[in-house]
This record gives C-alpha cells, structure tokens and sequence, in this order.
C-alpha cells in the first residue's frame, strides 16, 4: 500500500458522544470521579500489599499486578475520553492513535493471561495445597509474571502492524470516544473484510486460549471443593475463588461484546456505551471486589490506616 495516501491523514477527530452540553458536563464529572476513584483504589491494593508482609504470597502478588494492568489502562482512555467531553473536538495524532491502540490491546492482553494464571494459582492452593508452596515459589511466579507481560505485549504487534499499512485518504472523523480498532478500520478507503478477519482470529486467541483455561481448572476446582468433607472448608474454598471468578466474568463479558460480537448487532452508541464500560468501569471495579471480598486486605487496610493516623497525631 502506497505510504502516499496514508500521509494524507496526520490526526485523527473523535466525535464522542452525540449529547448536549449540559448531560456532557454530567458524563464528565461522572468519568472524572470514576478515574479517581481508579487510581486511588488501585494504588490503595498495590501499596496495602506491599507494605504487609502477610500479603506476600502468590495470590496477591498476581492482584497487584492485576492493579497495575486496571492503572495504566484506565490511564490510557479516560484522558482522551475526558478531553472529548471538555472540549468541542477532541483531535489525536496518527502516532497518538496506534500507540493508544497498542496499549489498550497489550494491557488486555495481559490481563486475559494473567486471568487464566491467577485460575491456575487457586487450582494449585485447592486441588494441591501441600505442594503449592514448592510450585508457586517466588522465582516461579517472577518467571511466569514476566512471560504474561511479554506475551501481552507482543500479541498485538500483528494489530498494529496492520493499521499502519491501512490507507485512510483524507477521512479523520472517528466516531467513538477513543481511538477503538473497529471504528478507525471503518474509515479506510479499501475492502477491510479480509483485515477485520485476521484481527477477529487473533482477538479469539487471544480471549479464547486463557478463557479456555480458566473454564478448564474451574472444573477441577469445583470437583475438588465438592468432595471436601465438611461445609466450612468448601465455604472457605468457594470465598477464595469468588472474587476471581467475579472479575473473569466482569473482564471477558465485556472483552467478548467488544471484540467477538457481530458489528452488525451492535450500534455505534452501544459499541461506545460497551467500550467505557470495558475500558472505565472494569478498571474501578476490580479492585473494590477484591477489597470488599477479602478480609485479609481489609484488615490490613485499617491497619496501615491506623498507624498512619497515629503517626499523624503523634507528629502533630
């Protein structure tokens, strides 16, 4: 494809949200308070976590990075989203544009593959919980945390790869809140069907594989927890698994609607309603499920609070 006709186009106009501008002042409080409380919350997980040696174990090691993952990709969308509703057009450049694509696919895939590693660290402390210190040791989960990130972000390589051969030939005016993939491809002065399918196929892996895998050690956690002998283990082991299962469903319900369903079933309105929900809302939520679930974090919660107010008093 000539490198000519893609010159044409240095930067993108998201349009947003077709509103008034009184209910954008609304949508905009509302999105700026929702980022906040994302930031706050997630810094909250990571620094609790860290701070208290009884949370150094596998589990929370994969929570913090799971916090880290909802920081930066809140990061990467609310500005933009924020910007559109402040000003009358928002503009992004071509650079902009893909590497706000790329992050949004990265930071995503890692988090389906983190997903289906924290799955397989239950399995472990459920199904073999006398082995579970020697397997899920500190140099495991580095190595294995380490592969997550680079899988996460070579995956989307292909995805880039492609938008920067597409010719767009003058047309600019994306028709979303964000530069999403589906309606920067839709601006493309060539046959995109052939495109859209290659992506289709590697969102499905991408989604699929680890989806595929947390379904399979489920499985083999709800077999094991139905055999335990007594109610208060199985309660016990259930609690553990609640708050990942929550966030799983939350995460691929909203990943499938976005990437998997047909364009054709969904409008341009609801494509947008569904992209905020995947890229603001999940963000903020995960960490509040796994705080108000989880009494080992709230009590460490209260303690770090406890002893910051003391402090506080004491040098007052």
């Amino acid at each position: 494809m000539e490198k000519g006709n893609q010159s044409l186009v240095t930067e993108f106009i998201l349009l947003g949200f077709s509103a008034s501008p009184q209910i954008k002042i609304v949508l905009f409080v509302v999105f700026l308070a929702i980022y906040l409380v994302t930031l706050i919350a997630n810094s909250l997980i990571i620094t609790v976590v860290r701070s208290d040696s009884r949370l150094h174990s596998p589990m929370y090691f994969f929570i913090c990075n799971l916090s880290f993952i909802d920081l930066c990709y809140s990061s990467t969308n609310c500005p933009t989203c924020l910007d559109g509703l402040f000003s009358e057009t928002s503009t992004i450049t071509f650079s902009g544009c893909v590497t706000q694509m790329y992050m949004g696919f990265s930071l995503g895939s890692t988090q389906c593959i983190l997903l289906a590693l924290m799955s397989w660290d239950r399995y472990v402390a459920i199904c073999n919980p006398l082995n579970y210190p020697r397997i899920l040791r500190r140099s495991v989960c580095m190595r294995l945390t380490i592969a997550t990130w680079t899988a996460g972000f070579l995956l989307p390589i292909v995805h880039v790869s492609i938008i920067m051969t597409v010719p767009f030939c003058g047309q600019n005016r994306i028709n979303h809140v964000v530069c999403e993939l589906a309606a920067v491809l839709h601006l493309a002065c060539i046959d995109t069907h052939l495109i859209q399918a290659v992506i289709f196929l590697f969102s499905v892996i991408t989604l699929v594989a680890p989806l595929s895998l947390i379904i399979f050690t489920y499985l083999h956690i709800i077999s094991t927890i139905l055999r335990m002998p007594t109610s208060t283990g199985r309660h016990k082991a259930f609690s553990t698994c609640g708050s990942h299962l929550t966030v799983v469903t939350l995460f691929y319900g909203t990943a499938i609607a976005m990437y998997m369903s047909p364009r054709s079933l969904i409008s341009r309105e609801n494509e947008k309603v569904v992209s905020l929900i995947y890229g603001l809302m999940t963000p903020m939520l995960n960490p509040l499920i796994y705080t108000l679930r989880n009494k080992e974090v709230k009590g460490s919660m209260k303690k770090m609070f406890s002893r910051y107010i003391t402090w506080h008093m004491l040098k007052s």
